[in-house]
């Protein structure tokens, strides 16, 4: 049996760590999450998960606004359709590891579903400006499975998951993992980036350090989209050159350099 002041010190680590990741993302300047937008998450063990909780502010996130729930009871969630608001929030609160902590995030499911696929430890979900600039318009589908930069490619692959717009919440949580379900079939590998249509952006990383670079590079990517469609493109890279940068052992390197 694992000691009780381990467990509290790996706790106390991820809630650290992800509260750093949190005002990361929330800076003002970077233009990512206002005010109660936006969550993140972090695994601590098989078991259970740290998440943001509901109404708190990325960029002022502090040790109470930072909850431990279970994966078990809020996995169990996607496989029933029978739920209403009511019971979906009273599952959210059941999940907590500790009763008296606050309300997880409403979107604590999908987190959880995103931290149970291999290799997955972290996941940042953001409203970035530049990029839902382009997920309220006609070219998010263009946005999403096209690239125009190589760096584009490492940091975020070679395409992203594109998620229809969807009540958030449970609903949310179950077309999300339908989505990416259907992107790991065709790709062998989870996505670095997920879109969702009139919403945002959610980043699912090994660490830390992969979500902040696949957020922002993301949001780079929308800033140069926007700017080439205003000039009659974009022009994109063509599937064998996107390849070609997705297979090559450099970029490999790189995506380890990074942390990806």
């Amino acid at each position: 049996m694992t000691p009780v002041s381990t467990i509290s010190s790996s706790v106390q680590e991820k809630r650290a760590e992800l509260i750093r990741l949190s005002h990361d993302l929330g800076r003002e300047d970077r233009r990512l999450a206002i005010l109660g937008e936006g969550n993140t998450s972090a695994r601590v063990s098989v078991d259970t998960f740290v998440v943001k909780a509901s109404g708190s502010q990325l960029g002022k996130l502090d040790e109470s606004g930072v909850v431990e729930c279970r994966f078990a009871p809020l996995l169990a969630m996607l496989e029933r359709n029978d739920l209403d608001d009511a019971a979906v929030d009273a599952a959210l609160l059941d999940a907590r590891v500790d009763p008296t902590s606050r309300k997880p995030s409403v979107e604590a499911v999908f987190h959880a579903y995103l931290l149970s696929l291999p290799g997955m430890n972290y996941v940042a979900h953001t409203h970035p400006i530049a990029v839902n600039g382009i997920l309220c318009s006609p070219r998010a589908a263009d946005f999403a499975t096209r690239r125009t930069f190589p760096d584009d490619i490492v940091c975020c692959g070679s395409e992203s998951v594109l998620v229809p717009y969807t009540d958030p919440g449970l609903v949310l949580a179950k077309a999300i993992r339908t989505h990416v379900t259907d992107f790991i079939q065709r790709n062998d590998a989870p996505p670095r980036v997920i879109l969702l249509t009139n919403h945002g952006l959610i980043a699912p990383a090994a660490t830390a350090a992969g979500t902040m670079v696949a957020t922002l590079m993301a949001t780079k990517s929308a800033e140069i989209f926007t700017t080439a469609a205003a000039l009659g493109g974009p022009v994109f890279l063509s599937r064998e050159n996107v390849q070609r940068i997705e297979g090559r052992k450099d970029e490999h390197y790189r995506r380890k350099a990074l942390n990806l």
